[in-house]
């Protein structure tokens, strides 16, 4: 194991904690993605073990980060999970590693509708360190007043460096470097602009890893970048150790959904929450796994299925016919089994799906919805929940809620009563039918 000092100095003597240190921008699209990748790869390439984690609730960014770095992800949420929380999970996903790599999401200081929830906040939980990537295409001398605007702005949030991106030629760089001479705040590296460092999108954002031509050229690309254009032992020197999580402050969990919970896992149902699976091991649950596009059976022992979103609209046929799968779940709803979904397994528990090219197909019908794509018209946003059902967990809940597709249901029961970040009501949300139930909601933890 690859050990080294941050800022604070060498560790004290004991159980060594890992360094961590945060990846932001000051706005979308400034390539930290990239940056980000490029990163874990070389600093795997050093030998060092890398815990990557997500600000926030996405999950596709999450599934490329571990892609990557070979370790799972893990989902710090500010918004959702107090600070002893977050501090929590995050001594937890960085047992055993040299260095959390956190990348941020957004612009730092951009936040929910209630102006919470933001990589600065993260940051400033973890007491953690926050290298700034800047696009610096298009400007000079002005990088020097946005990286300081950015750097005073909050004084429990420390930038500890800089890594410009999207350089043009090596007098562009003489400027800008120039520029941040005086502010203090030093320069990592100089990344040249270049047309590979892209990323293609979907209509739910970045694609999954596997569904990326070339996407391990484009992430040795972004390596050999890193290596050749900023100082990686600067980098790891800046990094700050993570601190102790204690149990103050840290917030109840949410239960498992049973003794024994069977869990769809596939590329059409791949967005789970990793910190989710690790509280309900840790409370003693059995988990098992099973893939629906496989037409695999949940465990018949299973006295909870969960059915996880991801991209079920894209497999529409397959699930359509997928005997095993669908009858597995009919067979738990008769012994009583909970049976929930989200989002993306909330519409494959409908009567009807219908795909983006509007065509229909027949779901496990155990809920009275259809769900519609066809017509796309995105939904994005946190989501306060007051539940109705009989899932295992507080009544109030915190969630995520991100989807193009649409429902319609005639006499349902709805899971959720609904709220947005800033506290605004929305019209209720999901379905249930006795044991059986799900919403559009990624639930993310109690409120």
């Amino acid at each position: 194991m690859l050990a080294f000092a941050g800022r604070t100095g060498p560790a004290a003597s004991g159980p060594r904690r890992a360094n961590g240190i945060v990846i932001a921008a000051p706005r979308s699209g400034s390539g930290k993605t990239l940056v980000t990748l490029g990163l874990l790869a070389a600093l795997r390439r050093r030998g060092l073990a890398v815990a990557p984690a997500k600000t926030g609730p996405d999950y596709i960014d999450a599934r490329i980060l571990e892609h990557v770095a070979g370790n799972p992800t893990v989902n710090l949420d500010p918004w959702s999970m107090k600070p002893g929380e977050l501090l929590r999970l995050a001594n937890r996903h960085a047992a055993g590693a040299d260095l959390l790599l956190v990348e941020g999401v957004m612009g730092l200081f951009d936040a929910a509708a209630d102006g919470n929830g933001s990589t600065a906040d993260l940051a400033a939980a973890l007491r953690l360190p926050v290298i700034l990537v800047v696009d610096a295409e298009k400007q000079s001398h002005s990088v020097a007043a946005l990286v300081q605007g950015f750097a005073r702005f909050r004084p429990d949030v420390t930038v500890a460096g800089v890594i410009l991106n999207r350089v043009a030629t090596t007098r562009h760089e003489a400027l800008l470097r120039g520029a941040l001479a005086g502010i203090g705040i030093p320069v990592l590296g100089a990344l040249p602009r270049r047309d590979s460092f892209r990323l293609p999108e979907r209509h739910l954002g970045l694609v999954l890893p596997g569904e990326i031509a070339g996407f391990d050229e484009v992430v040795e690309a972004a390596r050999l970048a890193i290596e050749e254009f900023v100082d990686l032992n600067l980098l790891l020197g800046l990094s700050e150790a993570l601190p102790t999580a204690t149990d103050d402050g840290a917030a109840p969990r949410l239960a498992p959904l049973g003794q024994r919970v069977a869990i769809a896992h596939d590329e059409a149902f791949a967005f789970i929450y990793q910190h989710l699976v690790e509280d309900w091991r840790e409370a003693g649950a059995e988990i098992s796994w099973f893939s629906p596009l496989r037409d695999e059976a949940a465990q018949m022992n299973s006295d909870a299925v969960y059915l996880p979103g991801g991209y079920p609209e894209l497999y529409g046929e397959k699930l359509a016919s997928a005997a095993r799968f669908q009858s597995s779940l009919i067979a738990a709803k008769d012994r009583g089994a909970l049976i929930y979904g989200e989002c993306g397994g909330y519409m494959v528990l409908g009567e009807q799906m219908i795909d983006a090219a509007g065509m229909p197909y027949k779901m496990a019908s155990l809920l009275p919805i259809s769900t519609d794509i066809s017509r796309a018209k995105r939904t994005l946003g946190y989501r306060r929940l007051t539940q109705t059902g009989s899932l295992p967990w507080p009544r109030n809940l915190l969630g995520h809620e991100f989807h193009y597709s649409s429902s319609s249901a005639v006499g349902a029961t709805p899971l959720f009563g609904a709220h947005d970040a800033a506290g605004a009501e929305l019209p209720p949300m999901g379905s249930v039918v006795s044991r059986v139930m799900g919403s559009y909601a990624h639930v993310i933890g109690p409120a």
